[in-house]
């Protein structure tokens, strides 16, 4: 389907984006414990981080607005915590990203602008041409609800951590769900999507417009 060897991981990059992810929750979790709950080191430490992600990102030539949109959460995360004084708050930004996510992963599918195909189509360079492609776009239809299961499981996990105020338990569990779900997730929709196409398609690289008679077939 793709060159040999090739899969969604590879494709999209996984576990460095999720591990990024990973580090300004860490950095709270570490400044809120060792300031002996200090929200305010906690937030300033997990910013820096945010801060040093970002430059790291752009550095290596990574997208802009994904590195500006990820120190943006971290941002209003800390912002939020010092407002309402609760540490917790600061990890219910995720909270509601992942919420949102999961609709908005949804609705895509619904509307047939599957996510991971908009995603995939970019990175390949193929603009819109995949939906032209009927089987294709079933593909990614069936592959992009992997993804909102994905955040769906981290919401029943992070919800009554949060709600408890589990502090450490929230940051255990964002690192926890970050790399090995984005894994197990591209995996699975990789899987999905190899098995939703039919043998004879030619892969993603290749979206087709089928003929007439074998979309009647």
């Amino acid at each position: 389907m793709t060159r040999e060897g090739e899969s969604l991981r590879e494709l999209l990059g996984g576990w460095q984006s999720a591990v990024e992810t990973a580090v300004p929750v860490v950095a709270f979790a570490a400044g809120w414990l060792a300031g002996g709950r200090s929200i305010p080191l906690g937030a300033g430490v997990a910013v820096l981080a945010g801060a040093g992600v970002a430059a790291w990102r752009l550095a290596a030539g990574r997208r802009p607005i994904g590195t500006v949109v990820s120190l943006l959460v971290v941002c209003v995360g800390a912002l939020v915590a010092l407002r309402t004084g609760r540490a917790e708050d600061f990890f219910g930004v995720r909270v509601l990203t992942n919420a949102a996510s999961a609709l908005a992963w949804a609705a895509s599918i619904l509307v047939r602008w599957p996510f991971l195909g908009l995603v995939v189509g970019t990175v390949l360079g193929q603009k819109s041409r995949w939906r032209a492609d009927p089987e294709l776009l079933r593909a990614y239809q069936r592959a992009s609800w992997v993804w909102v299961l994905q955040y769906v499981a981290r919401l029943i996990v992070f919800v009554p951590l949060w709600w408890a105020g589990q502090v450490l338990w929230l940051a255990a569990a964002q690192t926890i769900l970050t790399w090995p779900l984005v894994a197990a997730c591209l995996a699975v929709s990789w899987w999905v999507l190899r098995r939703t196409l039919p043998e004879a398609h030619p892969g993603i690289r290749h979206p087709r417009v089928l003929q007439p008679q074998e979309q009647r077939g």
